[in-house]
């Protein structure tokens, strides 16, 4: 329950990012792993990649702890 609680407030908080914001907790990820995109690429995506990309990647780090 914990667990779903923790998605549900983290997609609702990614949700209300815009492209900067999106961008900069990518390149600024602190993690597990490095998330290593360029700024073309990131650039090139739309918002919903950009959310889908870090939504995964705080759910991700997050099953590690």
């Amino acid at each position: 329950m914990a667990s779903e609680k923790y998605f549900e407030r983290t997609a609702a908080s990614v949700a209300s990012l815009g492209r900067d914001e999106l961008k900069r907790q990518i390149r600024d990820f602190k993690g597990r792993f490095k998330l290593d995109f360029t700024e073309n690429y990131l650039d090139n995506l739309g918002v919903d990649r950009l959310r889908h990309i870090l939504l995964a990647a705080l759910i991700s780090a997050k099953r590690g702890n």
